[in-house]
């Protein structure tokens, strides 16, 4: 039942964007880390000519022609690429980059994902769009499955864990945490866990510490890259008053939460493994 009704609309999208390849472009420029993870889960890191400077995932991309940046391309070089399919997402990726390309004569398409519930959709849609329906199908059915499983864990279990407050540190100085509308926000939630910064009308707020000690997570979470033992000492001291801090409850992840990616799995597993000592 669910497929004869999802597939007209998967197919509806399909037409009215005006792209369908019956098989994958050869020539993919990905003007987005994001599109550009995606593109090689999906098997097609070898059709990728070119990406971003922000593109470092998987490593090899780091190897692929650069564009320019994430948020102010070069139409030039990617003219000069002489691409099939240029892929890039509606959060980030200036509208006007795809009318001058549309003008141009080259074919673009938008990967809508944000939010962690549309990103099984978003895969499928690409997929299907690229002429690589089963394959994208199977990706997506990974990431379904994680949170179908947490989802069941969270209202059937009721874990100890459940309502706990959390925060997600993604900088120390400036202090910069995850708020809404991110992929860790709704990893928390899907968790059952609180995020402290939730109620802030940015993805990525600005935090005072003084606001982190009132609002007391149970729980810290710290992303790895900037947010390094070592440079964060300083920050871990200064919130030493919470028992958060005190009973050992800051944990460093990985940056697998950061982009709506197959590779949120990873992220979603990590923040829950950290859970169990509750």
């Amino acid at each position: 039942m669910m497929r004869k009704v999802g597939y007209p609309i998967i197919l509806v999208w399909i037409l009215f964007s005006g792209i369908v390849f019956a098989s994958p472009p050869r020539r993919i420029v990905s003007l987005a880390p994001s599109v550009t993870e995606i593109l090689y889960d999906l098997g097609l890191g070898d059709h990728i000519i070119a990406v971003t400077t922000f593109c470092d995932y998987p490593p090899q991309a780091m190897n692929k022609p650069k564009i320019g940046g994430y948020s102010n391309p070069s139409i030039e070089s990617i003219v000069a690429m002489k691409p099939d399919l240029v892929v890039m997402m509606d959060d980030g990726n200036p509208l006007e980059i795809q009318d001058r390309l549309k003008k141009l004569d080259i074919k673009t398409y938008v990967f809508r994902a944000k939010r962690l519930k549309e990103l099984p959709q978003g895969i499928r849609d690409l997929g299907t769009a690229l002429g690589i329906r089963d394959r994208a199908f199977q990706c997506a059915a990974k990431v379904q499955n994680v949170i179908h499983k947490y989802e069941l864990q969270v209202q059937k279990a009721s874990p100890r864990y459940f309502g706990k407050k959390a925060i997600f540190i993604i900088q120390p100085e400036p202090l910069i945490v995850a708020g809404p509308y991110t992929v860790i926000d709704d990893a928390f939630k899907l968790l059952g866990l609180q995020n402290i910064a939730s109620h802030t009308t940015s993805p990525y707020p600005k935090y005072s510490i003084e606001e982190v000690i009132r609002q007391s997570p149970d729980i810290i979470f710290m992303g790895q890259g900037p947010m390094t033992k070592e440079i964060s000492k300083g920050l871990i001291r200064r919130l030493g008053s919470l028992e958060a801090v005190k009973k050992g409850r800051v944990y460093y992840t990985s940056e697998s939460l950061y982009r709506p990616t197959p590779k949120v799995i990873s992220g979603i597993e990590e923040i829950a493994g950290y859970l169990g000592g509750f």
